[in-house]
């Protein structure tokens, strides 16, 4: 393989991961925690969108439990987040690990 088939095929990859990029972007994962009692919203960047706190899973008396559901959640959506944007960078990099692309 020469250098040119090369870099044009590394220009190609890159293009399309930039084009993948901006579409996670602006793709939404949501979890709920709690049985829906905590709603989570984080795009394909892992920001966190929203949060939703059902009105029933407020006790003043209990507030460990609410921070642990909020935990949960967003900690879940996260992973959900990261887990959609590496299956489908490993698409275009062929399985390959590319540290720091996104």
């Amino acid at each position: 393989m020469n250098i040119n088939n090369m870099m044009k095929q590394a220009q190609q990859m890159q293009a399309k991961m930039a084009s993948l990029q901006n579409e996670l972007a602006e793709r939404e994962v949501e979890f709920s925690a709690g049985g829906g009692a905590v709603v989570v919203k984080v795009n394909g960047k892992q920001e966190l969108l929203s949060i939703k706190i059902s009105k029933d899973a407020v006790d003043p008396n209990d507030v460990e439990t609410l921070e642990t559901l909020v935990f949960t959640a967003v900690n879940s959506a996260m992973k959900e987040s990261q887990d959609m944007v590496t299956k489908a960078m490993s698409k275009i990099t062929g399985g390959m690990s590319l540290p720091g692309l996104f």
